[in-house]
């Protein structure tokens, strides 16, 4: 094996490629790499036996070949390396690199015990890379990160024709986000419960590309992968992880047809006021918020304890409503909302509220993203 490739184009592809190796591989030649030479230019793999990557670069291949060294070294001396062509050769047990004046000779690992990666599933449909990394940021902002309940560190994602649906929940709050996209065939029905992390990671690495490519198998949660595809600087990228097993909360009905109470503000005011008032309430309390006469008045803690009051404006339909939430929450859904203008939409004072983004004069249906967050009991 011996190639010669441009230093920026392998750095960045190479970190891409071993972002997803495990810490712990529970057997060595899992932490590998592997580099592979050919015709078609290099490729660079990661597998773990649940989530695969894979990225294709043009580079001047003398020899083809394949050889497979530690993941996070490579990384490491990729990142290191000068402005220069850098080239690698394959030289018995040993991967030489050579950049400029500077070499380093790598240990390799067996190839032959590597295993295969999985095959890309027929592509289903296309999407924007960027309003697709963007929606799925907004998502996982409600996926749970418990390991005893992995059903909820998953996203449901689910096709219907030109609309993807995005759902995520960790029991306390949840999250909707909707999207137009090209499907192959536009009347498929489809549901995969994708892992968030990967989900998350991977829809923001494939915006160097106009599109993202999205694969899913027909085997059903828990039977089957998904594939995501995109261009990047001097070739493409793929990532295919095996879906979540286990049946996903049937949440959609938990948002209200109607409300009580509607509350719009200004977001950036909002945001810094729970932060100030936040500054005070003490682990696992909530701050709470009081919606009155065209004010929204925010308190935090209590007693002998350190306390906070801050009020800002809020144009409010309905009743008034006293309330409180777990501010971290609160922030993570707020942060999430693209609008300057944030509505609040209450039940009644013990139900979730339903926040979105509020445009004057816009489409007055379902907001493209909605995040319901449950309420936490205020100290007496």
């Amino acid at each position: 094996m011996k190639f010669r490739v441009d230093r920026d184009v392998l750095a960045d592809a190479v970190a891409w490629a071993a972002r997803s190796l495990p810490v712990r591989p529970s057997v060595p030649v899992l932490a590998g790499l592997l580099i592979e030479a050919g015709d078609d230019g290099l490729v660079l793999s990661t597998f773990d036996y649940e989530t695969s990557a894979r990225a294709t670069l043009q580079a001047e291949v003398a020899d083809e070949g394949r050889a497979l060294v530690s993941g996070r070294l490579l990384a490491d001396i990729c990142r290191s390396l000068p402005a220069k062509p850098v080239e690698m050769i394959i030289d018995g047990a040993r991967v030489s690199l050579t950049c400029g004046s500077a070499r380093f000779s790598l240990q390799t690992m067996p190839v032959e015990d590597y295993p295969s990666l999985p095959s890309m599933p027929a592509a289903t449909g296309t999407v924007p890379s960027e309003q697709f990394a963007h929606a799925v940021a907004q998502a996982v902002t409600a996926a749970g990160r418990d390991d005893m309940l992995p059903v909820l560190t998953g996203v449901r994602l689910e096709i219907d024709g030109s609309t993807i649906s995005l759902l995520a929940t960790d029991r306390f709050r949840l999250s909707h986000r909707e999207l137009t996209w090209n499907p192959n065939t536009p009347d498929d029905t489809l549901a995969a419960l994708v892992p968030a992390k990967v989900l998350g990671d991977t829809a923001k690495s494939l915006t160097s590309g106009s599109e993202v490519s999205i694969a899913l198998s027909s085997g059903g949660t828990g039977e089957g992968i998904i594939g995501f595809e995109g261009a990047a600087a001097g070739g493409t990228r793929r990532t295919t992880t095996r879906l979540l097993d286990g049946d996903f909360p049937k949440v959609r009905s938990l948002f209200p047809a109607e409300h009580q109470t509607v509350a719009r503000v200004d977001k950036a005011a909002l945001i810094e006021t729970v932060k100030r008032v936040a500054l005070v309430a003490e682990r696992n309390t909530a701050v709470q918020l009081s919606f009155s006469e065209g004010v929204l008045t925010l308190d935090a803690g209590s007693g002998d304890e350190a306390q906070a009051s801050e009020s800002i404006e809020a144009e409010i339909e309905g009743e008034d409503i006293t309330t409180g939430f777990n501010p971290q929450f609160l922030l993570d859904g707020l942060t999430a909302i693209d609008e300057p203008i944030v509505q609040l939409a209450f039940t009644q004072s013990s139900k979730p509220v339903v926040l979105s983004g509020y445009v004057e004069d816009g489409n007055s249906g379902i907001p493209a993203f909605r995040y319901l967050l449950m309420p936490r009991r205020l100290l007496s």
